[in-house]
Parts: C-alpha cells; sequence; structure tokens
C-alpha cells in the first residue's frame, strides 16, 4: 500500500516523496480516507505511529481548494496541542508536508515574546497550531479570529486533560462556529476521553490501531534492579560499556533532572537537560544540540513525554520510573518511531518495585529484569510507603521517592505552573457537540 492510493493530491505525494516515506501507517491509512471525506474522527493509537501526519495530510488537502483564506485574517484550521515541544513538532510537519501548496500556517504558544506571533497573525494564516493559554491570550487581546475555522483538530487530547485544559478548550470551543470538522488524537483511549469525544464529536469514525496504553512492539524493554545511590553509577556505565551515542533519560523532578546532568558531565559523558524551568530558547537549544550529536544525553522530566520526535532514537532510560503508569508508555513511545526499533530501559529500586507492577499490569506486559553484574542490589533495603489512589483523576497515584518533589509540569506551556481542577474525571462534562 502507498500514499498515492489515499487519495491525496500531487503536491502532498511530492512532499511525502521528499521526506522519505513511501508507505502509510496503519493509523495514516485508515484516517487520511475518512478526514477527505469530511468525517469526525476519533482516533486512539500509541505513540510514534504517525498520528501527526494522519491529519496533517488530509488538513492541507481540504483547506486547498480555497487557499488564502486566511490572508483575509481569519484561521481556518485550528491545531490545539497541550506542550510547546508538541507545537514545534506539528507545526513543523505542517510547513514540510504543505510547502508545495499555497498556504500558510503560525503557531503560538507561551514562554516566548507574543509580539512576532501578533504580526504572524495580523499578516494572515490559514492554519494555526497552538497551546490553549496562549490562544486564549490571542482571543483576549483580539488579534486571533477563530469565527471561520472548518478544521478542529484536538492532539493528545488526554494529555490536555490530564494537565487541566478543560476549562481552556471549553472556552475556545465557544469561540468557533459550529459547522466544521473535528478531529480528535489521543495517544491513549481513556473513558474521559470518551466523554470527551460524545460531547464535542458529530457521529465519528472510530480509528484504533492498537490496544489501550501499549507499547510499540518496536521497542525493547528491560528493567535493571540496582540500588537508588547507585542509579547514576549504573547509567554511567551503560552508555560507556555501551558506546551509547545518543540517549533520552527521565527524571522525576525538574532539579533531579538538571542534577543528573551535572553528575554526567563529571562522569565525562555530554549531557544536557530540558524542563520546565528552562525558557523556550533554552529549550529549543538543549533538543537541537541532542539532535545534532553536540551531547549524548538529554536528561528530561515528562514534559518531554509527548512531543519530541527524534529521528531513530535508540536508547530512551527511565533513571525513574513516573508516578504514572501511562506516563510510562509516552516516555518509551520517544523510541521504536515510524518502524525502527529501540531499546527502553529502566533503573529500578526497591521502592519503585510496586510502581513497575502497575506498569506492567497496564501494559499487559512482563518486563524482563536483568541485574548488571557489580551493581546487584541489596537484598533488605528499606523501602518507602506504599502508593496511595489520587482520588480526583480515576488514575493510581504512587508514593514520591524520598527527598525529592512532585515535577510540577509545564501546565500553561509557557504561563506558568498552575494547579489541575480538582475532579479531573468529570471535566469533561457540560461540553457541548462542535456543530
Amino acid at each position: 500500500m502507498s500514499f498515492s492510493t489515499l487519495g491525496l493530491s500531487a503536491e502532498l505525494l511530492r512532499a511525502i516523496a521528499d521526506q522519505g516515506y513511501t508507505e502509510p501507517t496503519p493509523v495514516q491509512f485508515q484516517a487520511i480516507p475518512v478526514i477527505l471525506a469530511g468525517r469526525d474522527i476519533m482516533a486512539g493509537a500509541q505513540t510514534g505511529t504517525g498520528k501527526t501526519a494522519a491529519f496533517t495530510l488530509p488538513m492541507l488537502q481540504r483547506l486547498t481548494p480555497g487557499a488564502g483564506g486566511g490572508k483575509r485574517g481569519a484561521v481556518r484550521a485550528l491545531v490545539l496541542v497541550p506542550t510547546r515541544e508538541l507545537a514545534a513538532q506539528v507545526g513543523e510537519s505542517v510547513r514540510h508536508y504543505g510547502k508545495h501548496l499555497p498556504l500558510t500556517s503560525a503557531m503560538v504558544f507561551g514562554g516566548v515574546n507574543i509580539n512576532p506571533q501578533i504580526a504572524q497573525l495580523r499578516a494572515g494564516v490559514d492554519i494555526l497550531v497552538a497551546t490553549p493559554g496562549r490562544l486564549l491570550d490571542h482571543a483576549a487581546q483580539k488579534t486571533v479570529d477563530l469565527s471561520r475555522v472548518e478544521i478542529l483538530v484536538l492532539d493528545e487530547a488526554d494529555r490536555m486533560l490530564d494537565m487541566g485544559f478543560i476549562h481552556d478548550i471549553k472556552k475556545v470551543l465557544a469561540l468557533l462556529p459550529k459547522g466544521r470538522q473535528n478531529l480528535l488524537f489521543s495517544a491513549t483511549y481513556s473513558d474521559d476521553i470518551k466523554k470527551l469525544a460524545d460531547r464535542l464529536l458529530d457521529s465519528p469514525a472510530l480509528i484504533e490501531v492498537a490496544r489501550r496504553n501499549t507499547a510499540s512492539e518496536t521497542v525493547a524493554q528491560v528493567a535493571h534492579p540496582v540500588d537508588r545511590i547507585r542509579k547514576r553509577e549504573l547509567l554511567a556505565h551503560l552508555i560507556k560499556s555501551g558506546d551509547w551515542r545518543q540517549a533520552l533519560v527521565f527524571a522525576r523532578t525538574k532539579h533531579g533532572a538538571s542534577r543528573l546532568a551535572e553528575q554526567l558531565q563529571k562522569d565525562g559523558i555530554t549531557a544536557t537537560a530540558i524542563h520546565g524551568n528552562k525558557s523556550q530558547p533554552q529549550r529549543i537549544k538543549a533538543l537541537a544540540d541532542f539532535k545534532a550529536g553536540v551531547v549524548r544525553v538529554l536528561v528530561a522530566t515528562d514534559i518531554a513525554a509527548r512531543g519530541l520526535d527524534i529521528d531513530q532514537l535508540p536508547h530512551v532510560v527511565n533513571f525513574e520510573l513516573p508516578n504514572v503508569a501511562e506516563d510510562y508508555v509516552h516516555r518509551i513511545g520517544r523510541t521504536g518511531r515510524a518502524g525502527y526499533s529501540g531499546e527502553a530501559v529502566s533503573l529500578v529500586c526497591v521502592d519503585e518495585h510496586k510502581l513497575l507492577t502497575g506498569i506492567e499490569r497496564l501494559t499487559n506486559r512482563d518486563i524482563p529484569k536483568v541485574v548488571i553484574p557489580g551493581f546487584e542490589p541489596n537484598p533488605s533495603p528499606q523501602t518507602t510507603p506504599t502508593p496511595t489512589p489520587n482520588a480526583g483523576r480515576g488514575r493510581t497515584q504512587q508514593t514520591r521517592a524520598p527527598g525529592q518533589s512532585r515535577d510540577n509540569r509545564d501546565k500553561r506551556a509557557g504561563h506558568g505552573a498552575r494547579s489541575a481542577p480538582k475532579g479531573g474525571e468529570n471535566q469533561s462534562a457540560g461540553l457541548t457537540k462542535g456543530r
């Protein structure tokens, strides 16, 4: 099966070929014809399966007959995303795939000067990729016109719900016309997402190319039991002995991520950190240096669990397991993308055993445990208190490790951190359909 059988235009097929792709992924094969037909869709697919192109390509084609509409100052397609990194990734895809088409696009997100964004919007754009907080800032200043949006895309919708964006989403929906096409994409396919879809979508086509919360089969997973105090030493050993040239390492906290990057530097391993306390220019530089091979290790918090698209990334390391099992799926989804193989390594100390069990239960998969010679864990260490439930989310919230604080995620995508609303599992209540 090739892209030429999906009904895409010659200009889009040329752009796809320029990117080196020849065959659509399953989600692209299923979604593109349905979107081209003008239907709403609800698509659930594990991360790394090509969801971005699955909506970008048909969106570009549907907008092309009326290209130039953005020059009148009205946005014709709106893509809402939860983080700056994902906004940059989607915006890049729109530019690459639309380079042979007479369509304009822009990205708006926080953490950067708003004035250049205002200038772009006033010049007119057909396609706008935005984080909810900064988009509402523009709406309040009347620098964006959403009254003629023809296509709305909610990308990583589950992440937006987790980050407490439901109220912002409702405000954005109130600014949009009812007669539009709605496309909902989600890495995981939870009951909360179904509630959102029921209120937003009109007779949607349901596309699910993988079981819920499953990791890609192209990712080899392994857990190395080790004492907490020797994790950094073991990580350095794995990198050096395996001659790893590129590894994305996840830590729980912003402070922990920065400290680990500094320690790896002292071990003779080039490393940098990316997290919510970094400015947007710092985050852009860190990611660019990592992609270019200037640094071997990028240490990140869960802000990077989605939205980082790194070609053929070979290694992802959970230096600390995430507090929420679903985040493990998103983390390791940074490798094994687009059909390439990858390795996900977890360094697990005794007080993380319950976290690992929760991950295995969620993914319905036993992760092999391999003790590295010389790093055998103490057979009788002290453990931390057992996990406690997080009643507001409908998800299991695990206890933090000793001496560590919760990583306050970049919930407003550049507007500073804020607490998610209580009662998260009911946050979609009250949404009206988009039509």
